[in-house]
């Protein structure tokens, strides 16, 4: 029987949806939940727990909103071990129960979180002990965790069903998220974590930086400029490529934040999820969006402010999706990647899109369905 050790951060990636950027700090967890933020790291566990329903698994947890509550939803009977303090977990909290998971001698660990749990769980056990990361946080650099909850899920199946997959070291990275919320971006490796492999459902170490030319940008720009409408507005999201068009247009910009534009105006600055849908409410709209380059996510990393009920509201008729070819090209063939949280959504989402590459010049790449 497979042992899976099962772990979440409850608060993980509550931030996002109201602009804060990240949610490390029980401070900033508790602003986000002031400002109308819902926790949706338990949601994406039990999505990465269907796939394994049916499958000759022991799972042992930590007790409540750390990995119990998901578990029993998704139709387990968990073994529940440790304690904790129901709506007041910490990051102790975390590398307490990765170190007695270790101890228990599990298969895997899968948790879920940011790449703040991924340090923790990395100081607590180190590569000791294979893990898998459910994607639930705000920024994730880190190389250990799949592209979306269910191809989480995918992996481990593949384990348990003796499937071969190699097991091999990937770096734990994390950001400066008072930095992050000033606008830089400051990675920093935490070490290692031994992590299951497979091509289609891992996600690659984020890669940063400006790799291309600034001409490039300054087409994609003018592209974008020269299709603009009137009375239209634009939901300009986050990254260096939005960045370029909103310098191209003359207006402020936030890099790590989403902004809304229309008639050439700057008219809604590092917007939350809720600002967006009261904004955009009744009016067309467009969003304009970029691919992280190295891991090829469109939606869901970094951009959590793009709520499900917008993204719905708006129809990827609606979406714009800019980048570089040399952006793509790092992809190596690897399919984009939509991790909006409702597989539904992602489900429609998917198929060939359309990005703009250059000034008049646009190609079409796959979105995949996982």
């Amino acid at each position: 029987m497979f042992r899976l050790g099962l772990i979440v951060n409850p608060l993980a990636g509550v931030g996002g949806s109201v602009g804060l950027k990240g949610s490390d700090g029980e401070a900033t967890a508790i602003k986000a939940l002031a400002l109308g933020a819902e926790p949706k790291a338990n949601l994406r566990t039990q999505q990465a727990l269907q796939p394994l329903l049916g499958l000759n698994i022991e799972l042992i947890t930590y007790p409540g909103e750390m990995g119990e509550e998901s578990a029993r939803i998704a139709g387990f009977q968990p073994q529940v071990i440790g304690r904790i303090t129901p709506g007041h977990t910490c990051a102790e909290d975390t590398e307490r129960a990765a170190r007695e998971m270790a101890e228990q001698g599990v298969d895997l660990i899968l948790f879920a979180g940011g790449d703040g749990t991924a340090r923790n769980i990395c100081h607590a056990i180190g590569d000791s002990t294979p893990v898998l990361g459910i994607p639930a946080g705000v920024k994730i650099h880190s190389g250990v965790y799949a592209v979306t909850p269910k191809a989480a899920g995918e992996v481990v199946a593949m384990l348990v069903r003796g499937e071969l997959v190699t097991l091999a070291d990937q770096e734990v990275r994390d950001i400066d998220e008072e930095a992050f919320r000033a606008g830089r971006v400051r990675a920093k490796c935490y070490g290692e974590l031994l992590v299951p492999e497979e091509g289609r459902f891992l996600q690659h170490v984020k890669n940063g930086g400006r790799e291309v030319e600034e001409l490039v940008l300054d087409d994609i720009a003018a592209d974008f400029a020269e299709n603009m409408q009137d009375n239209v507005r634009y939901i300009m999201g986050s990254g260096s490529t939005v960045q370029a068009i909103m310098d191209h247009l003359g207006l402020e910009n936030t890099l790590l934040g989403v902004d809304l534009i229309e008639n050439g105006q700057l008219i809604g600055s590092d917007l939350t999820a809720q600002q967006l849908l009261e904004m955009t409410e009744g009016i067309d709209t467009r969003l304009v969006i970029t691919v992280i380059g190295g891991q090829g996510h469109i939606i869901g990393r970094g951009n959590q402010q793009l709520s499900v009920e917008l993204l719905k509201r708006l129809g990827r008729e609606n979406m714009i999706v800019v980048a570089t070819k040399s952006k793509i090209k790092q992809l190596e063939g690897r399919p984009l990647i939509v991790d909006s949280g409702d597989a539904a959504l992602n489900h429609q989402l998917s198929g060939l899109i359309r990005i703009v590459t250059g000034y008049r010049d646009a190609i079409l790449y796959r979105v995949a369905d996982y």
